[in-house]
């Protein structure tokens, strides 16, 4: 489907890319939660595999971005801890994702962000709990866990903000270790999807490019918005909006 995309795409379809790109840009420049609603859209637009290949470019651009802003505020002792079961994650995911049809990854896609709702609500709790240890065991779960999700539909975001939150990092070491995190995690995932999957072709990758000023124009929006959007209110409406679209996947 997607090596077709670049000269058939709809209207419709132009407009949730535009809105996409300019939530992922929002999303990693402070406006929490709201990249947690770009993948079950884009999945209903352009189905589940196929969704999944034409947005991990897009991530990786916005997380070039939070890394060079951020590169020298992260906690590698804590990243080593999550790579090696994340890697798991992912393979189990490639597996996972190369058996079954588009139908069942959706619905498997649609669980996971479901099941990282109810985290995005919890980690705010985690501000006044004692910190993990940030142990193997804690690296094991949370990595096999973000792996899989991050792989199957590019929902690793509240799993892995709790597992960090849960160190009880300061801000600047949190944002720059989830960043580095990501970009590494996203860049591996790249030859799956191009050479497993075939979600990633030249003509996503075109596509992709045309967004690049749109998550651009997104990191600024966010900057601003973040400063003067009602927090909370603006956190559950994300979240009321990701479980509609989400649950859209299933039924």
């Amino acid at each position: 489907m997607l090596s077709e995309l670049a000269g058939s795409v709809s209207y419709s379809h132009w407009a949730i890319l535009v809105m996409s790109a300019l939530f992922i840009g929002m999303a990693k420049t402070g406006v929490y939660g709201l990249g947690t609603l770009v993948p079950p859209i884009l999945a209903v637009a352009f189905g589940g595999r196929d969704s999944a290949g034409l947005l991990l470019p897009m991530l990786v651009m916005a997380d070039i971005f939070a890394v060079v802003y951020y590169h020298r505020h992260a906690s590698w002792q804590h990243l080593w801890k999550l790579f090696p079961f994340t890697v798991l994650g992912i393979f189990i995911a490639v597996w996972v994702g190369g058996v079954i049809d588009d139908s069942t990854f959706k619905i498997i896609m649609a669980v996971f962000i479901l099941g990282g709702l109810p985290v995005m609500v919890w980690r705010e709790r985690m501000k006044n709990a004692d910190p993990l240890t940030g142990s193997w065991a804690a690296g094991s779960l949370f990595g096999v866990t973000g792996g899989f999700s991050t792989m199957i539909g590019n929902a690793a975001g509240p799993i892995m903000s709790l597992y960090l939150l849960a160190m009880q990092l300061p801000k600047n070491v949190l944002i720059g270790t989830g960043a580095w995190f990501f970009l590494i995690i996203n860049v591996f995932k790249i030859p799956f999807h191009i050479f497993i999957w075939e979600t990633i072709s030249v003509d996503s990758i075109t596509l992709n490019l045309v967004m690049w000023p749109v998550i651009l124009l997104g990191g600024f929006l966010g900057i601003s918005l973040v400063r003067i959007i009602p927090e909370k209110p603006f956190r559950w409406l994300v979240i009321f909006m990701t479980a509609a679209a989400s649950l859209r996947l299933i039924f």
